[in-house]
């Protein structure tokens, strides 16, 4: 098993522990086991020749993993900080690496007026049940949140954009615990694991795609040589 496999591997058995942990009440395990994710998936993506935004945007991710481990409002700010970086690099991979014709413009087109009309519903159903200090933040992370899922959904292919729709999952009901609405049972476990595997599709898809576009090319300087 090479390098990568391993590094992979390792991810997939964090991330069972830690779902584990969180489907236990074993809050301790979560707080071990969380900040370690994102840092053994972005090494998979590194060994796998993925692209600086990319990586930049795992990093962003892990700064936010570990801040939300505090309940403190200033904490969750600076997480959502975090993230909010993150996308704003997803969407900078998207435009130096992605295709404007990945999906056909009908198709990007239902994909805006959904997402368009899934942010503006969301936003003002949770904005009065919000603290008055985190509406705007919220609103405003919302925002590039959405433009992030609607850009993995247009520019990389099928993978990204589901990682994308989950992102905005994840994100939505932690958005909801804050706005006081009823929650599932173990809350936490399920916006881990909708977290997780969006994660995990972004950086699969993103790789798969760009991937596919180097072996062609690759392909082609192998027949010139020959």
């Amino acid at each position: 098993m090479n390098r990568a496999r391993l590094v992979l591997a390792a991810f997939a058995l964090t991330a069972a522990v830690d779902l584990a942990c969180l489907a236990a009440g074993f809050d301790a395990g979560h707080t071990v086991a969380k900040p370690l994710l994102m840092p053994s998936l972005a090494l998979w993506a590194a060994l796998r020749r993925a692209p600086r935004p990319l990586l930049a945007a795992l990093l962003f991710g892990w700064g936010g993993d570990v801040l939300l481990l505090s309940g403190a409002e200033p904490a969750f700010l600076a997480g959502m900080a975090s993230f909010a970086a993150g996308h704003v690099c997803w969407l900078l991979l998207f435009r130096a690496h992605g295709s404007r014709y990945a999906v056909p413009r009908a198709r990007a087109g239902l994909l805006a007026f959904g997402y368009a009309g899934a942010l503006v519903t969301t936003v003002a159903l949770l904005w009065p049940d919000l603290p008055a200090d985190l509406r705007v933040p919220v609103a405003a992370y919302s925002l590039l949140l959405t433009g992030m899922a609607y850009g993995a959904g247009t520019r990389l292919g099928l993978y990204t954009g589901l990682g994308g729709a989950l992102f905005l999952l994840s994100d939505t009901l932690i958005a909801t615990g804050v706005a006081g609405w009823p929650q599932p049972p173990r809350p936490d476990f399920w916006i881990m694991l909708t977290y997780i595997a969006a994660q995990a599709l972004l950086v699969g898809g993103a790789l798969g795609a760009l991937n596919a576009r180097r072996a062609p090319a690759a392909t082609y300087g192998e027949m010139r040589v020959a």
